[in-house]
């Protein structure tokens, strides 16, 4: 179902009213996770000023030491669905369990986390809903690993997956991990899905998101999930790689010069 061969045209997703792929480009911004009301609906007005169409924001949080922050849970959704109301922008936040999928009715575009891509008691139940699936790649994972879970969402009825680049382990410890460039034209000869890139947990360090991401849109890529936090020294989770709104700003302004290039509407 996610091969171009048998579905040559490009695969537009509409997220809360927002497309996805073919000639769109889309901005994906916000913080690592929900803090507070006032935090997230701050950076939501600032990144939508910006550009951005899409607001993202971890509510519950997969976090490596199990003494870390792992997110607001169900208070951090609350928060969330404020904001949208706030700002009018759709919401991505990722799923962690099948028990919570009830809770994620009012979200727009469900995200699957690079820990769970081969997930696929989850994969299915998400696909499922047949709500839109933001898909992340495995840190460990090849291309084809990627797709075929790709596949089993698909497989149960959601037509609607952004595959989402967000870089892979290698021996290079000096960034968080190694983004893939090379994947995303691979991709777009494979398959009809939108790729996005997440150029924050790619380096793990927030000096580089900005190359990163201008890379990425030479590279083909339909959009771009920014991780934006109003204080990043502060910030209860991944606070390194996170940037300012007016770096954020200054990102979605040099994506926009170069979008007629790449064939792509203008994002402002």
């Amino acid at each position: 179902m996610a091969n171009r061969k048998f579905h040559p045209e490009d695969t537009v997703v509409n997220v809360g009213g927002e497309l996805v792929g073919g000639e769109h480009f889309t901005l994906i911004a916000g913080p690592c996770s929900v803090e507070s009301e006032k935090q997230i609906i701050g950076i939501a007005k600032e990144v939508k000023a910006s550009g951005a169409r899409i607001l993202r924001g971890g509510a519950f949080k997969p976090r490596t030491s199990p003494y870390s922050f792992q997110g607001l849970r169900e208070s951090g959704l609350d928060l969330l669905f404020k904001a949208k109301e706030e700002t009018g922008l759709p919401i991505v936040t990722e799923i962690m369990s099948v028990r919570h999928i009830d809770l994620f009715d009012k979200v727009d575009l469900i995200q699957i986390g690079a820990r769970d891509m081969q997930n696929y008691e989850l994969l299915k139940e998400v696909g499922k809903t047949k709500k839109p699936v933001l898909l992340k790649r495995g840190f460990a994972n090849t291309i084809e690993e990627w797709l075929m879970s790709a596949e089993y969402i698909m497989s149960e009825g959601c037509k609607d997956v952004i595959l989402c680049e967000r870089g892979i382990r290698t021996f290079e410890p000096y960034t968080r991990n190694t983004l893939d460039l090379s994947a995303i034209p691979v991709l777009k000869e494979l398959t009809h899905l939108p790729v996005v890139v997440d150029p924050s947990h790619a380096s793990g360090l927030s000096r580089l998101v900005k190359p990163l991401s201008l890379a990425s849109v030479g590279a083909s890529a339909d959009g771009l999930m920014i991780e934006v936090h109003n204080d990043p020294p502060h910030a209860l989770c991944d606070g390194a790689q996170s940037i300012r709104p007016e770096q954020f700003d200054d990102i979605a302004k040099c994506v926009n010069v170069m979008l007629p290039i790449c064939n792509k509407k203008r994002i402002i």
